[in-house]
């Protein structure tokens, strides 16, 4: 992994940062590009906000849409993936004794937005345990398969899991789904810049996604993408200037000359849209760095240090390797208490990492960018074997009386 990388970055160097999973780390570079936009928004605010803005919000449109296989009519820029998923999970059409099918390993954020949507409408919420460890695609796929039927409305899934750092193998049960009327509804928050995305190709209906983590632009930047002909449905959370009254139509011009889906949720009044511009910047930040090589570098990196952490603990981990998220792995260790734990770990060693409890496992969880290096996962694995060691004392001790 190139050394010199974490000087583009603004992370503390008295902090061991092994969580960008979380909320991400945007280059220097960027964030200068990004203080820019906000600089320009101060000097005139009223021709950036009221008159340009529209132009100005379509060239990290067509930018990022390319990045992510599609077409700039197709997706528009939020503010973060739960905003988006909370657009498309209120706008669709659910009743009573109908069934939004998904998984145990889904976000606790979107996890309450589908039991608020449950509670409003009368739906039901049906949720499969994943085989585990992951280590087939086709056990996954038949897993939701099987629990599919007619009153199946939604298939709500994560691409990348937060808790568990899996890389779910969504493409056959999207199509599947799309063969049954089901709509498809995916959480990308830890995807794009991760993985490479086709959102075409791939046929799914709603498309969420975080731009803020792996594609590293400031916070406050995400997408949402849906396929044209169901762009009809999408309605806003807020009401304001954008909202077109007289079309739905996908091919329709709304109140800022873009379709009513796109200008209903990006025109919504008074807010700082320096992160959404910047997205430009972060893409080229990649180019530049040549990040294909750097992602492999990392994806590396990670799997070696879960091999260690392994061979230091003796449990099974959660997937095959072609089923973790490739920079991002959560990592079982004996059981420990989640707060107390990583309180230790930033006390005794300053390192930034979750620490957690997922159903019966204790989970480490670490992300890999290109600012680590092998020198910070040997100081995670030392700080480890630490504390397990005296977590085992403690216990004797608790037994011994």
């Amino acid at each position: 992994m190139s050394s010199n990388l974490a000087r583009h970055f603004l992370l503390r160097d008295d902090v061991v940062f092994l969580n960008h999973g979380s909320f991400g780390a945007c280059p220097r570079p960027v964030f200068e590009t990004y203080q820019a936009w906000q600089l320009e928004l101060e000097r005139q605010p009223v021709a950036f906000l009221g008159r340009d803005l529209s132009e100005r919000t379509k060239v990290p449109r067509v930018a990022l849409s390319a990045f992510l296989g599609t077409t700039s009519e197709n997706l528009v820029g939020l503010v973060n993936a739960t905003e988006g998923l909370n657009i498309v999970a209120q706008s669709l059409d659910l009743k009573e004794g109908d069934e939004i099918l998904t998984t145990d390993h889904e976000y606790s954020a979107l996890e309450k937005t589908w039991a608020y949507v449950a509670r409003r409408t009368g739906a039901r919420i049906v949720t499969v345990k994943v085989p585990m460890p992951l280590v087939s695609e086709a056990a996954f796929t038949n897993t939701l398969v099987e629990a599919m039927n007619e009153r199946t409305k939604v298939l709500f899934l994560s691409h990348i899991t937060s808790p568990t750092a899996l890389r779910f193998p969504i493409e056959r049960p999207i199509t599947e789904a799309r063969k049954r009327g089901i709509w498809t509804v995916i959480d990308g928050a830890h995807t794009p810049g991760h993985i490479p995305l086709n959102l075409d190709a791939m046929g799914v209906d709603f498309y969420s996604g975080n731009c803020h983590k792996w594609l590293m632009t400031p916070k406050g930047s995400a997408f949402l993408y849906v396929r044209p002909e169901l762009q009809g449905l999408i309605n806003p959370l807020v009401i304001s200037h954008g909202w077109t009254a007289d079309s739905k139509l996908p091919d329709a011009k709304g109140a800022f000359g873009n379709s009513p889906f796109i200008d209903e949720l990006e025109m919504q009044g008074t807010r700082d849209p320096a992160a959404w511009l910047s997205v430009p910047a972060a893409i080229k930040f990649r180019e530049d760095h040549d990040w294909t090589r750097v992602a492999a570098d990392c994806r590396e990196l990670a799997q070696e240090t879960a091999r260690r952490l392994q061979a230091l603990t003796g449990l099974e981990p959660l997937s095959s390797p072609e089923f973790s998220a490739p920079q991002m792995v959560a990592m079982p260790v004996p059981e420990f208490e989640p707060a107390e734990f990583s309180k230790e770990l930033m006390a005794r060693y300053a390192i930034e990492i979750p620490v957690f409890k997922w159903q019966d496992h204790h989970i480490v969880r670490v992300s890999v960018q290109g600012y680590n290096s092998k020198a910070q996962m040997d100081i995670l694995i030392g700080a480890l074997t630490d504390m397990l060691d005296l977590q085992g004392k403690k216990e004797l001790a608790r037994q011994h009386g």
